[in-house]
């Protein structure tokens, strides 16, 4: 019999055969061979469960383990083995491999088990595996902007709010930003991991096997935290997909974020930051052009992520217990995901470690817009004037320098004093960029003393020397 003429698992109720387009949609070897170990560690699992069952014997066990233990092995030396194979699925694909290295133990290994709470304990235990590989690249591109923020812990950037000119803050205040947020991230991702950290495995099709397993020792032998509570529920439930894919989301946004924040900071209207030609490329027609294609790509790619969170939801959320086809569905919205924030993850370290930063521009950027205003304002508060009556003052000193095309610390004294009689000499001092950096020193601030504290203990919570 041929590859593509096999018998499917549930084949024994059929008499025609599957029509080749149906095969087509109903097949998800495709995309579901990336489960092949875990399937195979599943497979462990089971088959030492229904040993201390009964249903093996010891010679039995030992067979199919060590079958199983080859068939790893392979799929070690080439993970897209399975494709090609013309099985159903991957669960397809380890059962009829086992066969031919076992005969007709291999069938044997079913007993009890469907492939419903199969698919269930595969994918958790694959969803595990990533959730703990993106939470190391996360830490990476943090450290990353930690480096960032020592290489260059005196540069000042301008603060924005509405993308207008707001105050000047250190960059690297603007590093630990981001740094707050992937820390915010990694935390979501660790608390989604708890709720994927369950078995289903036991579960049956639905309402649990009839075979005496020990549900609680197949939990712990595929370093689950817990057997799951409810066969209906076990086989049905989606959610760790869906929460994992939440956290992923605003992951992708923060990243995102960042991305456009040094996108628009390479422009030349800006002028921050350069990319390494590393992570640039260039135009077939303007020989002139340094494009930021890494971070473009990334700021896309994170759509795509958000994209899989709400393709995933819309999914669920008509579907009656227990287990309904639509629910293969889970996989690509995942696997895509997973790739799109690893790629994203690992590409925004590199352009982060590789990014240069010209200072005397953003220095000279920090000191336009008018960013002391406020600075000025605390000024005149210090001087005992009200803050509403003071904010009013230096609006009417800003509209003034405006009209002069001056900034506030270059006019005169007298032209100062003409708003209130209270501003001294020492007003110069207070206006200064290192003056209005100097006075933030509240915890969380830009303070530079704060920012420094900041950096390094950011530096000790992700393992830096």
């Amino acid at each position: 019999m041929s590859e593509a003429g096999k018998q499917a698992l549930w084949g024994g109720r059929f008499e025609g055969a599957s029509d080749p387009l149906f095969r087509r949609f109903n097949d998800s070897l495709p995309f579901d061979y990336r489960l092949a170990m875990e399937d195979i560690a599943g497979s462990i699992a089971w088959a030492k469960a229904i040993h201390r069952a009964g249903v093996l014997s010891p010679e039995e066990l030992a067979q199919l383990l060590a079958a199983l233990a080859e068939l790893a092995v392979d799929i070690e030396k080439n993970p897209a083995a399975p494709l090609g194979s013309g099985e159903e699925d991957v669960h397809s694909w380890v059962e009829s491999r086992l066969i031919k290295r076992v005969g007709t133990l291999g069938k044997k290994l079913h007993t009890g088990r469907s492939r419903n709470d199969q698919v269930a304990t595969d994918l958790r235990l694959w969803t595990r595996s990533q959730i703990d590989a993106r939470a190391g690249e996360l830490v990476d591109l943090q450290r990353s902007l930690v480096d960032l923020a020592r290489r260059h812990a005196s540069c000042v950037i301008p603060g924005y709010t509405h993308l207008q000119r707001a105050q000047p803050v250190l960059l690297g205040h603007w590093c630990l930003a981001y740094v707050e947020m992937f820390d915010r991230d990694r935390a979501r991702l660790a608390d989604a991991r708890r709720r994927v950290n369950v078995c289903p495995l036991g579960s049956g099709a639905l309402a649990g096997t009839a075979y005496a397993v020990d549900r609680d020792q197949i939990a712990r032998d595929l370093g689950f935290d817990a057997a799951t509570a409810n066969s209906l529920d076990a086989v049905s439930d989606r959610d760790f997909v869906v929460e994992t894919l939440g956290a992923l989301s605003l992951a992708a946004v923060h990243l995102s974020r960042m991305a456009e924040d040094m996108i628009l900071y390479c422009t030349q209207e800006f002028g921050f930051l350069e990319l390494s030609d590393a992570v640039s490329s260039g135009s077939s027609l303007m020989p002139q052009k340094k494009n930021p294609d890494s971070l473009e790509l990334i700021r896309g790619k994170c759509g795509r992520i958000v994209g899989s969170h709400a393709a995933m939801t819309v999914t669920l959320k008509g579907l009656p217990l227990a287990y309904n086809k639509d629910m293969q569905e889970d996989k690509e919205p995942l696997f895509d995901a997973m790739e799109s924030a690893s790629l994203s993850l690992r590409m925004a370290a590199v352009v982060v470690a590789n990014t240069s930063v010209r200072e005397q521009r953003t220095l000279a950027a920090a000191k336009g817009g008018y960013s002391n205003a406020t600075d000025l304002a605390d000024y005149l508060v210090a001087k005992g004037v009200a803050f509403r009556e003071s904010h009013e003052i230096v609006g009417r000193a800003v509209r003034f320098a405006l009209a002069a095309d001056k900034p506030l610390e270059d006019l005169t004294l007298d032209e100062l004093r003409q708003f209130c009689p209270l501003i001294g000499e020492d007003v110069f001092a207070a206006l200064a960029v290192e003056s209005c950096l100097r006075k933030r020193e509240v915890a969380g601030g830009t303070g530079p003393a704060a920012v420094s504290k900041a950096v390094e203990s950011a530096a000790r919570r992700l393992g830096m020397a």
